[in-house]
């Protein structure tokens, strides 16, 4: 009798654990349904309010270059370039800058500075995107006008990028200004990345005679480059869907040239501008379109991001179980 007492509170004891896997699986199986299916009605409804302007223009929305509201002429060609230079152009800048802080801050620095210079990164991130605006208005934009445009011109104005009018507003600026606002996010994934490589792999190089930067560069970056091209990405992403900082100082002219000194257009700034005026049922869908258009290339872009980080993470692997 005993031992059948104990078999039936083992029993019971057994279904009360699965049912309570089963109840966690459910609910946690719920939530990431909810993101699934969020995402989902936010590209419904945004294809339902583009409606109108997809079945004006087409496909020929997405390469043409006249935006003229009052003829009811719409292409986003110029919105498209402008968003996706801008953001090469801040990666171009702060990816070597982020990783130099990164690796400062982790492999070189001293304790006693590593905190407090890590929390002055991280305080970038907290500053409001239009306190850049105004500060890329008020001192970067002059900045750039009277010291680096004329700078570049001498040096490099054979190269179109390099030519036309020096105003300090412009790509050159929007560029500049996302760069300063993706540092500290790329900067403090690097860091969190690059501390997280086990010291064994820095004492092995160090005991075979290497340098602290051959350590970095063979050892370090190699082990958590998935996680840096994360970190990358992750920026990426913020420069694609900046707002207000960029409105203020790229220029907002809807214009495609090779010159970083000409003023240009981003998708998120022609929405930011233009939304409330647009008096128009094909205007008002015309901008729901250059706002879905940027929810795709941004989860493109992601997606791909992510693909090459499941690519580089794949040899790193294969050499830990190695």
């Amino acid at each position: 009798m005993a031992v059948d007492r104990l078999r039936a509170r083992a029993v019971e004891a057994g279904w009360r654990a699965r049912l309570g896997d089963r109840l966690f699986r459910g609910v946690t199986f719920l939530l990431a349904a909810a993101v699934v299916l969020l995402l989902a009605l936010m590209t419904l409804k945004l294809f339902e309010a583009a409606r109108p302007a997809i079945e004006a223009f087409g496909v020929a929305f997405l390469y043409g270059a006249d935006w003229d509201p009052v003829a009811e002429s719409y292409g986003a060609l110029p919105f498209i370039y402008g968003t996706l230079v801008s953001s090469a152009l801040a990666l171009l800048i702060a990816v070597p800058l982020s990783l130099g802080v990164a690796v400062f801050l982790a492999e070189l620095a001293p304790w006693w500075l590593r905190g407090p210079a890590g929390l002055l990164v991280e305080l970038l991130a907290a500053v409001p995107s239009v306190v850049y605006g105004l500060w890329g208005i008020f001192v970067l934009a002059p900045w750039l006008r009277d010291h680096v445009q004329p700078f570049l011109a001498r040096w490099l104005g054979f190269l179109p990028l390099f030519q036309g009018p020096m105003i300090g507003l412009g790509m050159l600026a929007g560029g500049v200004i996302l760069a300063i606002m993706i540092l500290p996010i790329i900067s403090a994934v690097a860091r969190e990345v690059l501390l997280a490589v086990p010291r064994s792999q820095r004492e092995a190089l160090l005991a075979l005679g290497a340098t602290r930067w051959e350590t970095v560069r063979r050892a370090v970056l190699p082990y958590g480059r998935s996680g840096l091209v994360g970190g990358v990405i992750l920026g990426l992403g913020r420069a694609l869907g900046e707002t207000m900082a960029v409105t203020m100082v790229i220029g907002n002219r809807p214009e495609i040239s090779l010159s970083l000194f000409e003023p240009s257009c981003t998708m998120a700034a022609v929405i930011a501008n233009e939304f409330s005026e647009a008096t128009s049922d094909l205007y008002l869908s015309a901008l729901v379109e250059v706002g879905l258009v940027l929810f795709l290339v941004t989860t493109v872009v992601n997606a791909l991001g992510r693909l090459l980080i499941w690519r580089l993470a794949g040899p790193v692997r294969g050499a830990v179980r190695e």
